[in-house]
């Protein structure tokens, strides 16, 4: 069990860590956008442990160390394509909760209607995840490339 300085959530509330385990595994998205997704939503929420599990599985999986360091100004950026730009404009939208018409349409414009509720899932799982283990304080540096399955 990977420590917490406030709770152990998965031994305290293993019901409902277990449905947040189910949640996450029900979202059908490429691997390696969703791990996109992943960091940047737990760069812009502060979430040191989400941010070196993801960090960690993206490398395994062979994303590129300069893919990764750019995300944190990824508009800047010039590494990623457009659908994933449109994927992580949404994934600053919808975890600022600032969800304007320009961006939604951006998203609908590289996403058809069953991928782009999935990309919206993966934002909103990771948003929740974040805000668990900054709470709880997750500690970084215990997470090993695949062990939660």
């Amino acid at each position: 069990m990977i420590p917490a300085q406030r709770l152990q959530l998965p031994a305290i509330a293993p019901r409902q860590y277990g449905a947040m385990l189910r949640f996450e595994r029900s979202v059908e998205l490429d691997p390696a956008l969703a791990e996109l997704i992943r960091i940047r939503a737990s760069l812009i929420n502060g979430c040191a442990f989400c941010l070196d599990m993801h960090w960690k599985d993206a490398r395994a999986r062979g994303e590129s160390e300069e893919r990764l360091y750019s995300l944190a100004t990824w508009p800047e950026a010039l590494v990623y394509d457009e659908r994933e730009r449109a994927a992580l404009a949404l994934t600053d939208a919808v975890t600022r909760v600032e969800i304007d018409d320009e961006v939604w349409e951006r998203a609908s414009a590289h996403f058809d209607a069953d991928e782009l509720a999935q990309v919206v899932f993966a934002i909103t799982v990771i948003n929740a995840w974040n805000r668990l283990c900054v709470t709880t304080r997750v500690e970084p540096g215990h997470y090993v490339p695949g062990m939660f399955g």
